[in-house]
């Protein structure tokens, strides 16, 4: 543990911001696997999760959480899946 006052606090910080960090992440993964569940059988109900899904990467990008690359990688990932799902409709 830290001895000057201003390093406890900003240990108390990081503790915060790790745990809303790991929430933001962690709804960031069930969107992402509500859109695959979606994707296998409902087109059009996967492409109302992306929405938000992307929605919530660009957020979480904004915040540093994840980095701003990671979030584009992944909403260019599941805009491929969603539209090869349409067309093979």
């Amino acid at each position: 543990m830290a001895n000057i006052k201003s390093a406890k606090k900003r240990v108390l910080i990081e503790k915060e911001r790790r745990v809303q960090n790991n929430s933001v992440k962690s709804e960031i993964k069930t969107y992402i696997r509500n859109f695959k569940d979606a994707l296998a059988t409902d087109v059009e109900k996967a492409a109302e999760i992306y929405k938000t899904l992307a929605s919530k990467l660009d957020s979480a990008a904004r915040e540093n959480v994840i980095h701003q690359n990671s979030a584009n990688r992944k909403k260019a990932h599941f805009a491929k899946l969603l539209d090869n799902a349409k067309s093979a409709k």
